[in-house]
C-alpha cells in the first residue's frame, strides 16, 4: 500500500509540470495554465464570445512540430500517429462544426505533434500479465512501459488571427488506467483522443451543445468513430492494440485540399 500510495503521489506531482512551447503556435502570450486535470499539462486559450458566429471550418493534416524528434520511429509508425491525431480531431470537431474545405470555412484548424516518446514493449507484455492476476480498471506499470505525446493546436480566422489554441502533453503514469501495449506508439495513440477532446472544447463556445453529426459522415474515411474490437482486444489481453484500436489505414479522402 505504501508503494502504491507513493507511484500515486510521484505521479501526480509529474503532471503538476508546465506545458512546453514548441514554438509551432503562431502566439503563446494568452495561453493560460489549465488545472481541471492531473493527467496532462495544459495551457490553452479557450475562445469567447467571438467562436458563437463560427459555422463551418477546415482542419489542416496534421505535422510533427521542429524540435519533435520522431527520427526513432519507422515511416509507418509516423503515419500511423499522424492519422490518429487527424481522425480524433476530425471525430471531436464534427459533433461542435461542419467540416469544410479551406475556401468554405469560417476557421482553419492546424496542429501538430510536439512530443512523442516510446512505449516500453517487454515491458508492457509483463505489465499485461500482471494485469491478467490483478484485474481491474488499474494498471500497474514500470517506468521502462511509460510513453507520451506532446501536441500542439490552434483555431485560425481567415484574415490570421489567432481564435483559440492549446499546448498540451501527457505522458503514461505507473499508476492509472493507461493500457500497456507491445506498439513503441501505444501510449501516443492513446492519448490522440484526449488531446483532441481538449483541443475541441478549448475551440468551442462554453456549455455549447454538440451538433448532429453531418452525413454522409465528414470523418468516414477514418473508419467507425466507436471501436468496440479494439475494446474486446484490451479487455481479453490487457493490451492497447493500435491495428484494432486506430484510425483506417488507408489515405484519408480530401478534406477541402487542406494544406499544411
Amino acid at each position: 500500500m505504501r508503494m502504491l500510495l507513493a507511484l500515486i503521489a510521484l505521479t501526480l506531482g509529474a503532471c503538476a509540470s508546465p506545458a512546453t512551447q514548441s514554438g509551432f503556435l503562431s502566439g503563446y502570450d494568452d495561453l493560460q495554465p489549465d488545472k481541471r486535470g492531473v493527467r496532462a499539462k495544459v495551457s490553452a486559450r479557450a475562445g469567447g464570445d467571438e467562436l458563437a458566429g463560427l459555422k463551418r471550418i477546415s482542419i489542416a493534416p496534421t505535422r510533427f512540430a521542429d524540435g519533435a524528434n520522431p527520427a526513432w520511429m519507422t515511416p509507418a509508425e509516423r503515419q500511423l500517429l499522424l492519422r490518429e491525431v487527424d481522425a480524433q480531431l476530425c471525430f471531436e470537431l464534427s459533433e461542435r462544426y461542419a467540416i469544410a474545405a479551406d475556401d468554405g470555412a469560417d476557421a482553419r484548424v492546424r496542429a501538430a505533434v510536439t512530443n512523442v516518446q516510446p512505449t516500453g514493449r517487454a515491458a508492457s507484455a509483463a505489465a499485461a500479465a500482471a494485469g491478467f492476476f490483478i484485474p481491474g480498471p488499474i494498471k500497474l506499470r514500470a517506468p521502462g512501459t511509460l510513453g507520451a505525446l506532446g501536441a500542439e493546436a490552434e483555431l485560425m480566422h481567415p484574415d490570421g488571427r489567432q481564435l483559440a489554441a492549446i499546448s498540451w502533453n501527457r505522458a503514461a503514469t505507473p499508476v492509472g488506467t493507461d493500457g500497456p501495449s507491445l506498439s513503441r506508439i501505444g501510449d501516443a495513440l492513446q492519448f490522440a483522443e484526449p488531446f483532441a477532446d481538449a483541443a475541441a472544447k478549448a475551440m468551442t463556445v462554453p456549455q455549447a451543445e454538440h451538433r448532429k453529426i453531418d452525413k454522409p459522415d465528414p470523418c468516414a474515411a477514418y473508419g467507425a468513430r466507436f471501436r468496440p474490437e479494439g475494446f474486446l482486444a484490451k479487455v481479453a489481453t490487457g493490451l492497447y492494440v493500435p491495428g484494432m484500436s486506430g484510425a483506417r489505414a488507408d489515405e484519408p479522402q480530401p478534406r477541402g485540399a487542406a494544406k499544411p
